[in-house]
């Protein structure tokens, strides 16, 4: 009878050290990095707001994209954040339910709108002609959508399996946030069925997003190629670069995490991938735009006459 009920009521995440100097470290990086990104972030939605000639598709899946990237990270840097300053490493069960949804969506979003944005590029360096009817309005708002309400549903898929697991022996998850190997390993109840299936899902989805993304990729790359002018192959690759760095950056990362091996599988490794894919990407997504991106950083320099001009 105790393996068919779920006795826990709350976990308890052990992420991080208990020291209290290594305390106040966590807290402080963990802030300076979320607010990092959240700002980043925003900056990236307020500028393609203010300005017109960016209101493209591209630009429009630059904000949902940086939408996706404040709500992933607000899912579990807040939450370790107060954790760190009060020492109560609790979370509630509906707490970690939650963590877990939500992480799941938002990572799944950040990989579809990636794609998406792989397919815009796509169009409009392949079929320039063509890209205003093919990338209408519509059409955008539609492709977003779709990629929301099917990560979601997909959420809940995901957290429904692994919370059907029995958790009632230890509630100690080692990782700084509900994550779902890590809620596996703790489950009294053989796991071997939800790994497969992740497994499986995992490499059929990221085989069809790399192959999707890097066959795209590879006809965007032939016709910069054939572009006469060197200033127009310079801009068509300032607009890919980086698309195709911050795709990378999250692929490999969020792979890893959940699709490593168990031989590669330690308290260590597993905070550090966890950390690379659920923090790193939110805080250089921005970066990398504004860096690479001339058009978002001359928008950003007219950004405080236009606050200053709406607030008068």
């Amino acid at each position: 009878m105790r393996l068919n009920r779920t006795s826990v009521t709350e976990f308890l995440l052990i992420g991080f050290s208990d020291d209290h100097d290594m305390h106040i470290l966590h807290y402080t990086v963990f802030l300076f990095v979320y607010l990092i990104a959240v700002m980043g972030n925003f900056i990236i939605i307020l500028v393609v707001a203010l300005n017109i000639n960016l209101q493209t598709p591209m630009y429009f899946f630059l904000v949902n994209l940086s939408l996706s990237d404040i709500c992933f990270i607000s899912t579990t840097l807040p939450k370790s954040i107060a954790t760190s300053v009060t020492n109560k490493s609790l979370i509630s069960f509906a707490g970690c339910v939650s963590q877990v949804f939500l992480v799941i969506t938002f990572t799944g979003s950040e990989l579809a709108l990636l794609t998406i944005m792989a397919y815009d590029r796509y169009v409009a360096i392949c079929k320039p002609l063509q890209y205003s009817v093919i990338m209408n309005g519509t059409t955008c708002i539609k492709m977003a959508a779709a990629s929301w309400i099917s990560n979601l549903i997909h959420a809940m898929l995901q957290t429904s399996m692994t919370f059907q697991l029995n958790f009632c022996e230890s509630n100690i998850i080692q990782q700084y946030f509900c994550d779902v190997p890590q809620l596996q390993k703790i489950s009294c109840t053989d796991t071997t069925i939800n790994q497969i299936l992740i497994f499986a899902l995992g490499t059929i989805l990221d085989s069809f997003i790399a192959g999707f993304i890097f066959v795209s990729y590879g006809y965007i790359l032939s016709a910069v190629l054939r572009i006469p002018s060197a200033q127009g192959r310079y801009k068509a690759f300032s607009t890919c670069t980086p698309h195709l760095l911050v795709f990378s950056l999250f692929m490999v990362t969020a792979v890893f995490s959940y699709m490593r091996p168990k031989s590669l599988s330690s308290p260590t490794v597993d905070l550090v991938s966890a950390v690379l894919y659920t923090v790193l990407p939110p805080v250089l997504n921005p970066i990398i735009y504004s860096l690479r991106n001339k058009d978002i950083q001359e928008a950003m320099r007219k950004m405080p006459k236009q606050l200053k001009h709406l607030l008068t």
